[in-house]
């Protein structure tokens, strides 16, 4: 059986806003000094977390906008807003750490179970990425589609799953030099998916419709 087309290209747009080799860099950073087995610990915890959220956004996403009466061409436009400076971020930023604030970095290396944040959320499981989950969800069509969709999640959580755990080994392989150029290739890509997706909610709105 081959899958609908719509499928892969979902897995591209999720895979490029959750950013597992980006992910990596930054949990190196922040697990710097610690075991091994609690790094271990560490990703697999914040992998499960931030893959039960996008999970449910895609599940009751569609719902929970519709009870709050905001449209999907609304929310696409406010998506891709919200991926925008996200874009912008790494594309002219450096790698690693500039995916989180100072704040939140400040926060991330106080004492403290970091799994939830600033791992899970916002690193994973961002504004970005569950705005990319319920857009995606919000073209499927039928089940297949729908199925294809939330195994696409467990895929590109899995990924990001590998790559966290093999944060070092990525980190000595690209260099500072690789990373920056992955997280700006990545920051391209995303920029694109950003704009598509304004094209999208304003071309399917109501009020500019001839």
């Amino acid at each position: 059986m081959h899958l609908p087309p719509g499928i892969f290209s979902s897995f591209v747009r999720l895979l490029v806003t959750i950013g597992p080799i980006d992910t990596a860099v930054v949990f190196a950073s922040l697990t710097a000094g610690i075991h091994r087995r609690e790094r271990f610990s560490l990703a697999r915890r914040s992998v499960t977390i931030a893959t039960f959220v996008p999970l449910l956004f895609a599940l009751t996403g569609e719902r929970v906008l519709s009870l709050l009466h905001i449209s999907l061409p609304a929310f696409r436009v406010a998506g891709g807003v919200l991926l925008f400076p996200q874009a912008l971020t790494l594309t002219f930023s450096s790698p690693g750490l500039s995916l989180i604030n100072e704040g939140e970095r400040r926060d991330a290396e106080e004492p403290g179970d970091i799994a939830v944040f600033p791992i899970a959320f916002p690193l994973i499981a961002g504004p970005g990425s569950l705005s990319a989950t319920v857009l995606v969800m919000g073209r499927t069509q039928g089940w297949i589609e729908a199925g294809g969709i939330v195994a696409m999640i467990f895929v590109c959580a899995s990924l990001t799953w590998f790559a966290m755990l093999a944060a070092d080994r990525l980190v000595l392989l690209l260099g500072r030099t690789g990373a920056d150029v992955v997280g700006r290739i990545s920051g391209i890509f995303l920029a694109g998916l950003a704009v598509q997706f304004i094209f999208d909610g304003l071309g399917a709105a109501a009020f500019l419709r001839p």
